[in-house]
């Protein structure tokens, strides 16, 4: 098991530092001219929030019949710094809860200070905790940070592709990929906590986007990354054309002959015919959204502004069903010193009779950040030969350009 675990640990730090370069090998949103509104940020990631970093440590070991405790392997863990790791300077914040099957850890610190302290991490249900004790850890020896944390975790279930129950995310993964964020390109699709997730009944996992607003609206930035597990096949819109329905085959499957295997999953050989759309999936899943912008909002103010995560997941046919997990975040990195003790604290506060442009950029980069993390994500194959299928580009431009929205070639 030591040889395993060293090899995992090897494949983890690869996939690390590899990620970036293959998960920009698939065409963006923006790449292939999908209608989307609003205008993008430089990288059209949360990234072009300034002294935002972001990390990833990707696990993928092993193949066929899962047993627990050794594979396979599909998970990981993403870290966000709003201000960078070297910066611990707390950021105005708040939490909102759409569907609460699911669980972001210290938001009630959140909710009670108006402060988001330290960094924000996304892994797999059964990985909050370890991936909370690892950010203590990773705090507590640094200086200017206090000496109690809550970190911010959250979670999307990832137990149908990966041996959830093996626990396979360890306290180094964590601390690689806290130490590992940076700014710049953030890799998508099947990374960090992303890797094992499904969206819409197509392969799905880390996807980000970001709106820059005009002058004549403070020219601020509204950055947005979504871990995405969530969504029925049949409610897919991507600019408003009904994808699901256009595309009910490439359903998840098992790609094993063995009839035990996951008896009552259908065949990818199609033995057993797949079932209608309307009667397959009732949209339960989860998604988290984190929102960050450089815009000077109170605490106030960016809880309003991460409700509005709810309607960019509404315009891709997320309706919050019972039993998903579907919790959103926000933060400003504007106001900096805020929270620090040295008297009545000096703030400024964008109006709120202005506010429309930025809950507009928040739904708009929600909406994309889901559109590309199902752009990149690949095909994969899991426990016990579980199989999700990627979203096919070359059909989705068909069906755009069947409703009258042609994308490039």
């Amino acid at each position: 098991m030591g040889g395993r675990s060293s090899g995992l640990r090897l494949l983890a730090c690869l996939l690390l530092f590899a990620g970036s370069a293959v998960a920009q090998s698939k065409p963006r949103a923006r790449d292939l001219g999908i209608p989307l509104d609003g205008t993008p940020g430089p990288l059209d990631a949360i990234t072009d929030v300034a002294g935002v970093e972001v990390g990833h440590t990707t696990l993928i070991a092993g193949g066929g019949r899962r047993v627990v405790g050794q594979g396979p392997v599909r998970t990981g863990v993403t870290v966000l710094h709003p201000r960078g790791k070297r910066d611990p300077d707390p950021v105005f914040a708040a939490w909102f809860t759409l569907n609460g099957n699911g669980e972001m850890t210290g938001t009630t610190w959140v909710q009670e200070s108006g402060f988001l302290e330290g960094p924000i991490a996304i892994t797999n249900t059964h990985s909050v905790g370890v991936v909370r004790d690892a950010i203590l850890a990773w705090q507590v020896n640094r200086p200017g940070l206090q000496p109690w944390g809550l970190p911010v975790v959250a979670e999307t279930y990832d137990g149908g592709l990966n041996d959830i129950n093996g626990f396979h995310v360890k306290p180094e993964h964590v601390l690689a990929a806290l130490d590992g964020a940076t700014s710049g390109p953030v890799p998508e699709g099947n990374v960090g906590g992303g890797t094992g997730m499904v969206c819409h009944q197509f392969k799905g996992g880390i996807g980000t986007a970001s709106r820059k607003l005009g002058p004549e609206a403070g020219g601020y930035t509204v950055g947005v990354l979504v871990q995405c597990n969530y969504g029925s096949r049949a409610e897919l819109r991507i600019a408003g054309v009904p994808i699901g329905r256009g595309i009910p085959d490439l359903l998840p499957c098992v790609a094993s002959e063995d009839p035990a295997v996951r008896a009552s999953t259908r065949r990818c050989d199609g033995r057993n015919p797949a079932p209608r759309l309307d009667d397959l999936h009732d949209g339960a899943g989860s998604i988290i959204i984190v929102i960050a912008t450089d815009a000077p909002l109170l605490p106030h103010q960016l809880k309003r502004v991460a409700t509005r995560a709810a309607l960019g997941v509404g315009r891709m046919g997320g309706k919050g069903e019972n039993s998903s997990g579907d919790i959103f975040i926000a933060f400003s990195t504007a106001n900096p010193q805020a929270a620090a003790d040295s008297g009545p604290a000096r703030v400024a506060m964008h109006p709120n009779p202005r506010i429309n442009p930025i809950f507009y950029a928040t739904v708009q980069a929600t909406e994309e950040a889901i559109v590309n993390a199902l752009l990149a994500a690949e095909t994969m194959t899991g426990a016990d030969d579980y199989r999700v299928y990627a979203l096919p580009v070359d059909r989705v431009r068909d069906l755009m350009t069947t409703y009258g929205r042609p994308l490039a070639r």
